[in-house]
């Protein structure tokens, strides 16, 4: 599949991160690439488009015409899709990402693949860096655009590859986790807990893929768990490879005590050392301790990991300040999980003590749009004075007993004392928060997709208040 015949590579469903970064480490490798997608959100349309990478608006046959070498088939698409049945009826060579990823880059590198439920692009970007700024030239894929990078792929002739191992299936034909392909030498699990309720039937589910993954990691390896995860205790009792936990707990092997939590930055040690770190909130404290671990079995010193730690300049999408108008500060990020949600506001609540903090939250993803979080997502906002609330994406493809009761939602935010509205679309958030937000406010947007480009209507409406 593999073969030097491959010139080609036409990448469906090309809008999504790590397949568009893998389209632009292909294109750098030489290979001429093209790709397709229904819509292509920021950052990665103007990431392709600085590339120079053609993307053809929408599905259809006539995107292959020319015959690729290969076709790379995103996850998101299924059967029915007009390119996936091309390849199938005209027996084009085909392959999931993650194939192309293992067979034509990984096999034979050492893989440090970084999986959980949270923190997954933070603590893969901040492990590429560490291992980036102390000269190792890593090949890395990450999830997200590391803003200590022009982009979230690279390969290189470096015999190190760190990935984000992600836990959702690899394609409508293959329907294995996508970090089952991945080759763990070290295995990094920082959290785990139920999602991709489109997928997962419950946490059981969840447990046993990442127990196959678990499987995967060799006798001369390293699996790297969080040992304050009740959820993770069970699969790190394992006997084929060597294991170690980090955490805030005694029993961690690679454990932080006193921490200090500033607004903009974080303290803690380990023992015979203390380490600073320009990220906020107990979760990164967390992704920093897998990262050190890491680190530090492949033979780097906690001095040269804390000289990294104080050039990390974060990611994009992750309490990213998008602007300030109006004395309105402005933020995005990807959160959509209860729990992720929850951590940021936390994190926010640090960096900005005494200002109002508006959250605004899109329910896209297969799993918020359901009622599985119901009571969770209305506890995730305990951080935030105020929330605004947008229609449940897609509502007519879910049975109305499956989704999320926003009536409920709403109800549950007041009664805990929240300012809170539910209201149809991006513009019709755009004129609320006009009205309502007062200079020195702050507004996170959370959202895993475009959101109707909400950030820059938002901040062209302050800015004229």
């Amino acid at each position: 599949m593999f073969s030097s015949e491959i010139k080609s590579v036409h990448f469906t469903g090309i809008g999504g991160t790590a397949m568009a970064s893998a389209a632009a480490a292909m294109l750098d490798k030489g290979f001429a690439v093209t790709g397709s997608d229904q819509n292509v959100y920021e950052p990665m349309a103007s990431f392709l488009a600085a590339k120079k990478i053609s993307v053809l608006n929408g599905y259809d046959e006539r995107n292959l015409a020319h015959k690729p070498d290969l076709v790379v088939i995103g996850n998101a698409i299924s059967r029915g899709n007009p390119e996936a049945e091309y390849v199938l009826d005209h027996k084009l060579r085909y392959c999931s990402l993650a194939s192309l990823l293992a067979e034509f880059f990984i096999r034979g590198k050492r893989a440090l693949v970084v999986a959980g439920t949270h923190g997954k692009t933070t603590t893969t970007s901040l492990l590429t860096w560490v291992f980036e700024h102390n000269g190792f030239n890593p090949s890395y894929l990450i999830g997200g655009i590391p803003n200590n990078f022009s982009q979230g792929a690279r390969f290189t002739d470096s015999e190190w590859f760190i990935i984000e191992g992600d836990e959702y299936d690899t394609a409508f034909f293959d329907k294995r986790s996508k970090f089952i392909h991945y080759q763990p030498e070290i295995a990094i699990i920082n959290n785990l807990e139920f999602d991709h309720a489109d997928i997962f039937e419950n946490l059981g589910a969840v447990k046993k893929t990442f127990s196959h993954f678990i499987r995967l990691v060799p006798r001369n390896g390293l699996l790297l768990g969080n040992g304050d995860d009740e959820n993770l205790a069970a699969l790190l009792n394992v006997t084929h490879c060597p294991v170690k936990k980090f955490g805030l707990g005694e029993n961690n092997s690679v454990r932080a005590f006193n921490l200090n939590f500033g607004p903009t930055a974080t303290e803690f040690e380990i023992p015979s050392f203390k380490f600073h770190l320009n990220l906020v909130g107990e979760l990164n404290v967390r992704n920093a301790l897998a990262v050190i671990a890491a680190a530090k079995h492949c033979g780097l010193s906690n001095k040269q990991i804390q000289v990294a730690f104080d050039t990390f300049k974060g990611i994009k999408r992750r309490m990213e300040v998008n602007g300030i108008a109006g004395g309105v500060t402005v933020i995005d990020d990807f959160g959509h999980h209860p729990t992720a949600i929850r951590e940021t506001l936390r994190a926010l609540r640090l960096r900005y003590a005494k200002e109002k903090i508006w959250a605004v939250f899109e329910p896209r993803s297969n799993t918020t749009r359901r009622k599985v979080f119901q009571d969770e997502l209305a506890a995730a906002f305990a951080d935030a004075d105020a929330v605004v609330v947008s229609e449940v994406a897609r509502l007519e493809q879910l049975a109305a007993e499956e989704r999320l009761n926003p009536e409920k939602l709403m109800q549950d935010l007041k009664s805990a004392g929240k300012e809170a509205a539910y209201l149809p679309d991006a513009n019709a958030i755009v004129v609320h928060l006009a009205k309502n937000a007062q200079g020195g406010d702050v507004i996170c947007v959370f959202s895993n997709g475009g959101f109707d480009g909400i950030h820059a209507k938002l901040l062209a409406r302050l800015g004229k208040k």
